[in-house]
């Protein structure tokens, strides 16, 4: 039957009908765009938002002394930048092995025999989107609901969550001041159960600063041995020691503990990398496999010309590591002595890494700069910023109440004002 002007005049309005016409996103029903149960529990990065906080003071125009974030105020090395550029002109702009190009993987394993004299071959490394990406790979490779997940508090402020992530759970063991923020064997070994799957251990540690003794590491080693308890060992800021204090990569305890550990690092610290997004795990080759399957699945391959420019970081000049350690050692001195005067602070000296995290519990509940109390480090470090423009991150974050972290990876000058701020604020 042929239709006529009208019937299709018809059809065109049934069309246009209201009941016809797609919805605008936002007025879709909420359970269309239901939200997983893991994303609703999972909170910002705590460092991330206290930055986030002191750049929207910034934007307004407030001169603010942010000391929030872990991250080196130095700009790349230049022969590294370098490296970049050529691998850019070589046209190494495509896609990588996800595990990463072979030239970085052998220079990885060449560094470990260099520093620490660990054999690896390049089938034990997978190269990554940064340590956190690392970390992130070693627990979905190896947990899963019902395991748990042991992490010596104060801890970064990522672990329990990346944990939780996998559905696992993070079991939390306090460690004290006293102890320098160090986890002993006879707490590891209290925490362990038959769903332990995996010990999560930082050192250097962020955010104490905590460099583990030699003899302690040995000690954790032995009973991560008999208990057979693989070990995520970070070891991110393994170049960042001070004096007095001495790094042992925890897989350098003999075979039987290089078995059982993941080494997680990468160049970010060390080389003032932290835009490239260059991190490695060293593991042994089954996870190893398993990391790279689920790397090609995640996000393919690292950024090809970070990789690159990454293997002139191992490779290349290291004088520039010297340098900066060096500027970093005058600034923790400068902070720990300005801290120490101070009174009612109270911290153990960070063999590592570039912060200073102390206890400023004594002020809770006294009137400070402005007329206010506080009665947490939560609210300390809200008012800190409100009223003396100093932004330091909460120790409510990294399971240690009452602390603040201040990262010293910043200029003299920036620090002696900050610190002249957060004193007036103490003094109220």
């Amino acid at each position: 039957m042929t239709r006529t002007q009208g019937d299709v005049y018809e059809s065109l309005n049934a069309v246009r009908t209201p009941q016809s016409v797609s919805k605008h996103p936002s007025d879709l029903n909420s359970q269309s765009m239901r939200l997983s149960n893991t994303v609703k529990t999972l909170k910002p990065s705590a460092t991330i938002a206290a930055a986030t906080k002191a750049k929207e003071l910034k934007a307004q125009g407030v001169k603010v002394f942010e000391f929030t974030l872990g991250e080196p105020d130095f700009t790349t090395p230049e022969h590294i930048c370098e490296a970049a550029r050529q691998a850019i002109a070589d046209g190494e702009t495509h896609y990588t092995p996800a595990a990463g190009i072979p030239k970085l993987k052998q220079a990885i394993c060449d560094n470990y025999q260099r520093e620490y004299g660990l054999s690896y071959e390049p089938s034990q490394v997978v190269v990554s989107n940064g340590a956190k990406h690392s970390i992130h790979n070693v627990l979905t490779a190896l947990c899963g609901p019902g395991d748990e997940v042991i992490i010596p508090t104060p801890y970064w402020v990522s672990y329990s969550a990346l944990v939780e992530l996998t559905g696992a759970t993070p079991v939390l063991v306090p460690t004290t001041q006293e102890s320098g923020f160090c986890l002993s064997a006879e707490q590891f070994e209290n925490a362990i159960t038959e769903k332990t799957r995996l010990l999560m251990l930082n050192n250097p540690c962020n955010p104490t600063g905590a460099a583990y003794p030699v003899a302690t590491l040995e000690a954790l080693a032995k009973v991560a041995v008999e208990k057979q308890i693989p070990v995520l060992s970070d070891e991110i800021y393994e170049k960042l020691i001070y004096d007095g204090a001495e790094f042992r990569s925890f897989a350098s305890f003999g075979e039987d503990v290089k078995d059982l550990t993941i080494i997680v690092s990468g160049v970010s610290k060390a080389y003032a990398m932290t835009g490239w997004r260059i991190g490695w795990t060293l593991a042994p080759v089954d996870v190893t496999k398993a990391m790279s399957n689920l790397q090609s699945q995640q996000t393919s391959n690292p950024c090809s010309i970070s990789q690159f420019a990454a293997i002139e970081a191992l490779n290349g000049p290291q004088e520039c590591v010297g340098e900066m350690l060096e500027k970093f050692k005058e600034r923790r001195k400068y902070v720990l002595d300005r801290l120490n005067k101070i009174p009612g602070l109270s911290f153990a000296t960070p063999g590592g890494a570039f912060y200073a995290f102390f206890d400023v519990s004594s002020y809770f509940g006294k009137p400070l700069l402005g007329g206010v109390t506080v009665d947490n480090a939560t609210d300390f470090c809200t008012a800190l910023l409100e009223q003396a423009q100093v932004g330091l991150v909460t120790g409510d974050a990294f399971g240690a109440p009452g602390y603040v972290r201040l990262s010293f990876a910043t200029d003299l000058e920036t620090l002696e004002q900050g610190l002249n701020q957060l004193e007036k604020f103490l003094k109220g």
